[in-house]
């Protein structure tokens, strides 16, 4: 079975040079992976906002759009999800005290 966040990288992937008034997702791809970053952003700040007001409902929905931001923004850069997958599967196991101390040295 194909996990929810492939189906959806295969799709962002499809759309890339695709016409951008045919898809939301070609239309910012089309606009470079800066502006998809900063869209990442914004949609990273809602979550947050959302998160500080306890915002369940909200939250859910924040979360969403930042997990198919981060996507199109990991497409602008030509970065896989599996590649983001194996990072974390690397790390699994690992304290987030460890895994960070290591990074400074």
């Amino acid at each position: 079975m194909t996990h929810t966040l492939d189906r959806l990288a295969a799709t962002i992937a499809s759309r890339k040079g695709a016409d951008p008034d045919s898809s939301w997702t070609a239309k910012l791809l089309a606009k470079g992976p800066e502006k998809c970053a900063e869209k990442f952003g914004e949609e990273a700040v809602e979550a947050i906002i959302a998160a500080a007001k306890n915002d369940r409902a909200n939250l859910t929905y924040e979360a969403a759009d930042v997990l198919y931001h981060l996507l199109v923004m990991l497409a602008a850069r030509d970065v896989d999800l599996a590649d983001v997958l194996a990072e974390l599967d690397r790390r699994e196991g690992t304290s987030g005290l460890d895994e960070k101390a290591a990074r400074k040295g």
